[in-house]
């Protein structure tokens, strides 16, 4: 047997189960045409205020950073593991194991001297900052 028809198959399944289930629920579920159903908040309750809230930048920053460097340590714990035993092998040269995730963290140094710059990580200014921008014509 052809190992594509499994995978055939396979993405078939993937498709029908999904379509199936939204059929099945369309043709079962209530229908009861309201105005309120298009409200903000579907709960009864009613809206006060806008429902566009502006979030704060700096938490999908600080996200982001964290992923970055979260995959950074990730990448280097096997790296560490396996160079290690290559190293005691023979099999490579210090710099050859060393460059290359040298590179690596050095982009990565590079991104975080970036966004420290541009007050990614910066939570509040200091009374000192604050006194500088008022000061900027």
């Amino acid at each position: 047997m052809n190992e594509w028809i499994a995978i055939g198959a396979l993405a078939l399944v993937g498709i029908l189960i999904p379509l199936g289930m939204m059929s099945v629920s369309y043709l079962l579920r209530p229908s009861v045409p309201e105005t309120s159903k298009r409200a903000t908040y579907e709960s009864g309750e009613v809206p006060t205020g806008g429902t566009r809230i502006r979030f704060n930048i700096q938490y999908y920053m600080v996200a982001l950073l964290f992923v970055v460097f979260d995959i950074e340590t990730v990448l280097l714990f096997p790296w560490a593991v396996i160079y290690r035993d290559a190293l005691e092998s023979g099999e490579v040269t210090l710099m050859q194991a060393l460059g290359p995730m040298l590179l690596f963290v050095a982009i990565l140094v590079v991104g975080l001297a970036w966004a420290w710059r541009n007050g990614a990580v910066q939570w509040a200014k200091s009374p000192r900052q604050v006194e500088l921008e008022a000061n900027r014509p």
